[in-house]
């Protein structure tokens, strides 16, 4: 059965789960705010979302876990520190004799910057995470058992926590944030290349004019540090309470209208603190990996539900690094074309969404996202309002997710659709 014969007049009953999630997100942002991970605003939209889940699943449970929520963006202070103080180091070098060369000290300070960047930011590790004060965030997990024997599950999931702002796509878009975020980045590679150069005296007539372009590089280090807003958490409308509505609408979707499938679970993750490194998403997993590999399982990530023209599905995430499960890809190809979309490919080109987490720890996964990559203006700043949200996509991506659960139910999940 397609999703479209599941109920009479489909597409007047798809907008009125739209209305749904746009008023629930609408009352989640003025009565609660912002909700940066594992504060009591984000714990409160847990409350919330459970109580709206209980009218339409079997179980629900919140569940918390500990992270350290300021550890994952604190890099850019962190390297912003140790590249000004690799030049201080390079430069005292020229000034005071030592039996060994203070040029060292700037090189490991400079590699330790691009190590932090790694580890953290583009791979997602909880590398420096101990350093950090903890806090307790929360999942909320909403269950509709299948009516018989279940053979296999489907998960679908956004976020509840939302972002510290980002000062440069707050002042000047994606052209100034790219600006400042290149010229940081450049200037940590070139401190530590021309710092090894020094240090090993490869030219000593060139070290003046290493040290004098490094000087450049002060500007680029100190923009760094000023790039996230650390006082300013943003209401995350779009980001992600769109996903984390749609799937609970989903499940309102079934409840409502006494559709319980025989044979497949459908599980709604509220997932908390992904702006803080994905750590919900990894945290339910982790916890669960178990009975999510006792029978099929495949995760649909829902993710900021806003530009029309870039509904996508991500078949490759956290920078392009983890490749997404082909056969949940093909899925939700099959799914737009049940929705009258050709969805094309894409991915998460800088960053990382939930779906990679899951996927890392070998559930078959993939997100669907409608977010212009450039980025846009609202993202991770105080645009991201519920007067900005855009109701025509939040429609079009929930028509493409339940047309996910019905063909996932009809078919499991196979290598082409």
């Amino acid at each position: 059965m397609k999703a479209n014969e599941s109920v009479k007049n489909y597409a007047s009953s798809v907008r009125m789960y739209t209305n749904y999630t746009v008023r629930e997100i609408k009352k989640i942002c003025k009565n609660i705010g912002p909700r940066i991970a594992g504060s009591e605003q984000e714990h409160e939209a847990h409350k919330y979302i459970a109580e709206e889940m209980k009218t339409c699943c079997d179980k629900v449970d919140i569940e918390e876990f500990k992270l350290s929520p300021e550890a994952f963006m604190s890099w850019v202070r962190i390297d912003g520190a140790l590249v000004l103080l690799s030049v201080i180091f390079a430069w005292i070098n020229n000034f005071v004799e030592l039996p060994f060369s203070l040029a060292w000290v700037s090189v490991a300070l400079s590699a330790l910057a691009l190590l932090f960047l790694f580890c953290e930011f583009l791979m997602y590790w909880e590398f420096y995470d101990f350093l950090f004060p903890k806090a307790i965030s929360h999942n909320t997990i909403g269950v509709r058992r299948a009516g018989g024997e279940a053979k296999q599950r489907i998960i679908f999931s956004g976020h509840v926590d939302s972002s510290h702002e980002w000062t440069y796509t707050h002042l000047g878009g994606k052209i100034l944030l790219f600006a400042v975020g290149g010229y940081g980045v450049v200037s940590m590679l070139y401190v530590l290349v021309s710092s090894i150069l020094i240090a090993a005296d490869v030219a000593p007539g060139a070290t003046p004019t290493l040290r004098i372009i490094q000087l450049v590089c002060i500007p680029g280090a100190i923009a760094v540090m000023f790039f996230v807003n650390f006082r300013r958490t943003v209401e995350g409308a779009n980001d992600n309470l769109t996903g984390t509505m749609s799937s609970v609408a989903i499940m309102k979707y079934l409840e409502d209208n006494g559709i319980r499938f025989e044979n497949t679970e459908v599980v709604a993750l509220a997932a908390g603190s992904e702006e803080s490194g994905l750590r919900g998403s990894r945290s339910y997993v982790k916890r669960h990996i178990d009975e999510l590999k006792e029978i099929p399982t495949v995760f649909i990530g829902l993710e900021t539900f806003r530009d029309y023209d870039s509904i996508a599905i991500y078949a490759r995430d956290m920078t392009g690094t983890v490749k997404m499960d082909s056969r949940v890809c093909s899925l939700v190809k099959k799914a737009g074309e049940y929705a009258g979309m050709d969805l094309p490919y894409s991915s998460v080109y800088i960053g990382a969404s939930d779906g990679a987490a899951v996927q890392k720890l070998g559930i078959p996964a993939v997100t669907l996202a409608a977010m212009d990559p450039g980025p846009p203006r609202y993202y991770h700043t105080r645009g991201d309002t519920a007067e900005n949200m855009n109701p025509k996509t939040v429609e079009k991506c929930l028509d493409i997710a339940l047309n996910t659960l019905f063909i996932y139910d009809e078919e499991g999940l196979k290598d082409s659709y």
